[in-house]
């Protein structure tokens, strides 16, 4: 009996830690690169079926094993299977320690074990991730809630912390999807005077921002966020952290990242991005994710 206490012990504490892990990245990407939509329940769907998805699978397993031990067995194991097909292309660090080995594991510990008093097994499956997730989303939650939208897609004037910019309307130069940072650059030569039109001929008025322009032009709540951009150390520093707010950002859109001008000094086949919370960072060039873009700037 205490071997098997051990062994449903374990399966117990493991299952609490990787669904408290999840939890906690789920919460966090859901407030990064989510929580987007203009409908609350677009977004509320995608916060518990996507970003929380694993640690609903882990606590749904372990709460069906302790009823019935076969079946719990089974949708272990195939759940790692499941896994192993539709996530072929993911690294082995996440896709083999972090859900395939685990869901394998914890099948065999959960059915040779015995968690006894299994009321607080029960508690902790399912109130350690719970209290994880709402302790990150609700302060994230409210932050996300302030952000500031003015609804103005258009051609925005940023003057402020010795930079003053127009920065391209919704269109070719400010599109709402994934592009690469040779495709961002080449758009800019030939848009048309108004950011509206792709030319046909180079009209070189529209460009990439610096990282040291982008920085400087972050704001928070509709004021100057006061950034200062190290060239040698490549880190950006804000008298108020910024967020993903108007008029440099759309809330309700899935782009993140901007690409800059500015090319990576170590390595020429990667570019300096810039974050919607004021972060400098380098990618591949040829990246060109959904929540990877560009919004062109001109001279006033």
């Amino acid at each position: 009996m205490k071997k098997k206490r051990i062994l449903g012990w374990a399966g117990v504490s493991v299952t609490v830690v990787l669904s408290g892990i999840w939890a906690w990245w789920g919460a966090v990407e859901n407030f990064h690169e989510g929580w987007y939509s203009q409908s609350l329940l677009e977004n509320l769907f995608l916060f518990f079926f996507q970003y929380l998805l694993f640690a609903i699978v882990f606590v749904i397993l372990a709460l069906v094993i302790l009823r019935w031990k076969k079946a719990g067995l089974i949708l272990h194991l195939l759940a790692g299977v499941f896994c192993v097909w539709f996530f072929s292309g993911a690294s082995f660090s996440v896709l083999g320690l972090l859900i395939v080995i685990p869901f394998a594991a914890l099948g065999l510990l959960y059915y040779y074990g015995e968690p006894y008093p299994l009321k607080w097994a029960y508690r902790l499956i399912l109130f350690v991730p719970l209290i994880i997730t709402l302790a990150v989303s609700v302060p994230q939650g409210i932050r996300a809630a302030q952000r500031l939208d003015d609804g103005d897609l258009g051609t925005r004037i940023v003057e402020g912390n010795g930079v003053t910019l127009a920065w391209a309307p919704r269109g070719p130069g400010w599109p709402d999807r994934g592009v690469s940072w040779e495709e961002a650059r080449e758009i800019c030569r030939y848009l048309s005077e108004d950011g509206l039109t792709v030319m046909e001929t180079e009209q070189n008025i529209w460009r990439l921002p610096t990282a040291e322009e982008a920085v400087r032009s972050m704001t928070i709540h509709g004021e100057n966020a006061g950034g200062v951009w190290d060239i040698a150390a490549k880190t950006a520093v804000y008298e108020k952290t910024p967020d993903k707010e108007s008029p440099l950002w759309d809330v309700h859109s899935k782009v993140i990242y901007y690409w800059t001008a500015d090319t990576s000094g170590e390595d020429e086949t990667r570019a300096c991005i810039i974050v919607y919370h004021g972060g400098i960072y380098d990618k591949r060039k040829t990246d060109h994710q959904a929540y990877l873009s560009f919004r062109a700037v001109k001279a006033t």
